[in-house]
Parts: structure tokens; C-alpha cells; sequence
């Protein structure tokens, strides 16, 4: 009878066990076969490279001295990337899926398919009392960085998203677009908002330290520099300055980091130029990593909103021994984009999934 019982006894726990790491998504009654006890982060850094695909990231191996940052991830993913109206998507799509988590059209900034603003993560976490920003070599007002703190319809409309700056709640804004502040076509003087509502705006040179206000960053009058251009250390830099001012937050913080310009390149399809925002890119993901390792309850989320310029490493001239950087399109591709996850529910991105669940996955995480 004591056997019995005890067959009992286990076979119940096994059942409480089990039905404890799985949990549906009412959303689309998948299941997420995340266990419920495991440690969750208390911070969560996004690094999007704008239009990194596989062989991009491949890139790294080859043209980096060193080994890269790429490598130190144990977690890998894929993403489908398609958005609601098109096989391809753009980069608004792209960035409000992340930062929304609903599928809408190219173009879109922080709305759905209708055009009805959704709340983004960015908005949520405000609320709730955490750290937030943002980072980009992009202006601030590019499709990506917009997709997390503005609603409008067209990811062209960059005096309208720059509306949204001054009161979105972000406590780091670091990237280009001055001219959208201050030389507008309304005359408006939104640096002068900026100010109104408690940042410090800093157009001359990236600090050494934080402030103790919000910080508004911006060191272009539209996009930044190229690397080749002098660029420097900006993207890790900015980094590594938004997370020591974030992590003073004792609730936790989300800060997301663009790679912007690797996109650019692929536009461009000039290798040279993919190669070295992607290598600043990886640089950028290091400095993440080493934060995350010292402080312990960090996720390092890695991924792209799309592959730009059906970028590949062939052989030069049939020479195996000799990497060629070559291009198909001007235009972005439809291919999966990777995702690398590191820290407390980095097992969530392993597979294959549709690129909205890395917001429902974020979210989940941050309960």
C-alpha cells in the first residue's frame, strides 16, 4: 500500500511539475514551454543590427581580428520577418513589431494595420517605473528608434515623431536628428520642450558620465556619421553610458541599441561599408555582454528587423581561399534573421518563430 501511495505521490508531482513550465498564449493558444520558476531578468537590452541577416553576421568572422562578440552566445533563434500586408518588410514594421507586438504595414511607426496607435514596450515599462532608452547611429527619429516611443502613419514623418520625444518618458536619447528639433518647418522649438520637461540636451560631444536628468543626445543633424567617416567609438560608448545611468533604476530597464548603417550598406551594396558598421555593431554587443556578465540579471537580446541587400561571402574569382562580398538587391530580402539570447530566459528564443513573439517574449520576461 506504502508502494502505491508513493507511485502516486510521484506520478502527481510530475504532473504539477510539468503543467508549471508550460503556460498558453491566449493570443494565439500557442504554448510557451516556459518554465514559471526559472530566474527572469530585471533588465532587458535589445541590440537591433538594421538589416543584418546570417551572412552579415558571418562577416564578423572573417573580417574581425578578433574573435567576435557573436560567438559568445549559447542561445540562437530564427525569425520570420515578414510584415502584415507584405512578403518583405521594412524597417517601421520591422521595429513596431518589437516594440508593439502586432504585424503591421511597411511603413508604419508605433500603429497597426488600421492605423489605431498600440501601446509599445517603452510605454508600458514607463508606467510601471523602469529605465528607458534608446540608441541609434540613425537620427532618433528613424523607423527603428521611432517604432518605440511615437504613433504615426508614415515612418517619413519625422517632424510628427519628434513631437512625441518630450513627453515619451525616455531617460536616454542618443543618436542624430537634431534638425527635426530645432530647424522645423512649423518653427517650432522642441529642444526648448525637451528642456521644459526635465532633459538635458547635449549636442556637442557624448559625455563621460550620466546625468542626473534625462538626457537627450544628439551629434547630427540628420543620421550619424558613417564609421568611415570618423564616427569612432559613439555606438559602444553610448552603450555602455545608457546602462550606467539606467541601471541605477532599482526596478529594472530596457534599452534598445540600433545598429542603424549596417542597413545602409546593404543599400548601398558597398561592402566595406556593411563590414564596418557591423564590426562597430559586434563591438557594441560586447560591451552588453560584459555588463550582463557582472551584473547578473541582464537578457542580451541580438537580432535584426530584416536582411538588407541579399547579402552574401562568395568566392573571389573561384579562389575557396578568398572571401568576396557580393549583393543581389538594393533592397532588403525575405530571409530569417537570426536572434541571439543571453542571461536569465534567454531559453525562450531558441527556434524558429514569427518576429512579433520577441516582444511577447520580452514581455512575458518582465511580468
Amino acid at each position: 500500500m506504502k508502494i502505491k501511495f508513493s507511485l502516486l505521490t510521484i506520478l502527481l508531482s510530475v504532473s504539477i511539475v510539468a503543467t508549471s513550465c508550460v503556460s498558453v498564449n491566449v493570443k494565439d493558444n500557442t504554448v510557451s514551454h516556459a518554465p514559471q520558476d526559472s530566474k527572469k531578468p530585471k533588465n532587458i537590452i535589445l541590440l537591433i543590427g538594421d538589416g543584418m541577416g546570417l551572412s552579415q553576421v558571418s562577416a564578423a568572422i572573417y573580417y574581425k581580428d578578433a574573435k567576435p562578440n557573436f560567438e559568445r552566445f549559447n542561445t540562437i533563434g530564427l525569425s520570420k520577418t515578414s510584415s502584415s500586408n507584405e512578403l518583405i518588410t521594412d524597417s517601421a514594421a520591422g521595429a513596431t513589431v518589437f516594440s508593439t507586438g502586432v504585424k503591421t504595414y511597411n511603413g508604419a511607426i508605433g500603429v497597426d494595420k488600421d492605423t489605431i496607435p498600440v501601446p509599445t514596450i517603452v510605454e508600458h515599462l514607463v508606467k510601471r517605473g523602469y529605465g528607458t532608452g534608446l540608441v541609434a547611429t540613425s537620427s532618433i527619429q528613424h523607423a527603428t528608434p521611432a517604432s518605440f516611443y511615437a504613433h504615426v502613419k508614415s515612418r517619413s514623418m519625422y517632424e510628427e515623431i519628434t513631437e512625441f520625444a518630450p513627453k515619451s518618458g525616455v531617460n536616454f536619447f542618443a543618436g542624430g536628428g537634431l534638425k527635426f528639433f530645432n530647424k522645423r518647418k512649423d518653427g517650432k522649438d522642441l529642444l526648448a520642450s525637451m528642456r521644459a520637461n526635465g532633459y538635458e540636451v547635449i549636442t556637442d560631444k557624448l559625455p563621460k558620465s550620466p546625468s542626473e536628468k534625462n538626457e537627450l543626445i544628439l551629434l547630427a543633424e540628420n543620421g550619424m556619421p558613417k564609421m568611415s567617416e570618423g564616427r569612432g567609438d559613439f555606438l559602444p560608448n553610448a552603450t555602455k553610458l545608457a546602462m550606467e545611468k539606467l541601471s541605477k533604476n532599482e526596478n529594472g530597464f530596457f534599452l534598445m541599441v540600433e545598429g542603424s548603417q549596417i542597413d545602409w550598406g546593404g543599400h548601398n551594396n558597398e561592402g566595406d561599408y556593411l563590414i564596418e558598421e557591423l564590426l562597430d555593431f559586434d563591438k557594441a554587443i560586447g560591451v552588453a555582454l560584459d555588463f550582463a556578465a557582472k551584473n547578473g540579471e541582464t537578457l542580451v537580446i541580438v537580432t535584426a528587423d530584416h536582411e538588407t541587400g541579399g547579402f552574401t561571402l562568395a568566392s573571389k574569382d573561384g579562389d575557396y581561399n578568398k572571401i568576396n562580398p557580393v549583393f543581389s538587391t538594393t533592397g532588403h530580402s525575405g530571409t530569417m534573421v537570426p536572434v541571439f539570447a543571453k542571461g536569465p530566459g534567454a531559453e525562450l528564443f531558441n527556434g524558429i518563430y514569427e518576429n512579433n513573439e520577441i516582444y511577447f517574449k520580452m514581455m512575458e520576461l518582465l511580468k
